[in-house]
């Protein structure tokens, strides 16, 4: 069987868990996904099978839509809950017209630092792992797209946005510059991916509703895909 899964990552699960569980479900020897989402994110991951694995490359530079939570007045080493955080002095809250005009600096061709704690290489080596080892990799800025982003509620220190991005956007980093735009300091404390290009979350299984009976019943067709 060739084709597509749409599936909705619980949280905690790392996308590499998806793919095994998945691998081991259906038997397939070829499974893989096309794009990462941490593991204290939710929200669609596409599952290629079989020949479908071949299409992953494309669909990975397809744009992103997604549903955010961002906690302002605090800064964190991995740019989001899970690492060390660091709470910042702020002495007045920030206003909701200050985020919203914040945002709009974001809209558009943007230069972003990736996080510390991502799977870019440097030196063939995963910054992730060098981090953890206590070495702190070289960066360099990467040009990306953020063709729209809103405010979706604010209550400080927490606002939640929707943002559409290129392909390679990290929503973390997006968080911790927002944060510092506003002079406060931000991190990622929640995260939902909505879209992949035109395929939706709202079409989406979670991995554990399925069974070796029923899976190809969500299997999307290579030829409609």
């Amino acid at each position: 069987m060739d084709g597509f899964l749409l599936v909705n990552k619980p949280p905690d699960w790392t996308s590499h868990d998806v793919v095994a569980y998945i691998r081991k479900l259906t038997g397939a020897r070829k499974v893989g996904h096309a794009g990462t989402l941490d593991p204290l994110a939710t929200g669609l991951l596409i599952i290629g099978i079989g020949r479908a694995t071949k299409e992953l490359g494309r669909i990975l530079g397809l744009e992103k839509e997604y549903e955010a939570v961002i906690r302002l007045g605090a800064r964190s080493d991995t740019d989001d809950r899970t690492g060390r955080i660091e709470t910042a002095d702020v002495r007045r809250k920030t206003s909701e017209h200050d985020v919203r005009t914040a945002l709009e600096k974001f809209v558009g061709a943007i230069e972003q630092l990736p996080p510390i704690y991502s799977a870019k290489k440097v030196g063939g080596k995963k910054m992730y792992e060098l981090a953890r080892r206590g070495i702190e990799p070289p960066r360099k800025p990467v040009r990306v797209i953020v063709h729209q982003i809103e405010m979706l509620s604010y209550q400080w220190p927490l606002a939640k946005i929707r943002a559409r991005v290129s392909s390679g956007t990290y929503i973390r980093a997006l968080a911790r510059d927002i944060g510092e735009t506003l002079g406060v300091g931000g991190l990622l404390e929640e995260l939902v991916r909505t879209f992949i290009g035109p395929y939706s979350s709202k079409d989406a299984v979670n991995p554990r509703d399925l069974d070796r009976q029923t899976w190809t019943k969500r299997l999307i067709d290579l030829s409609t895909s």
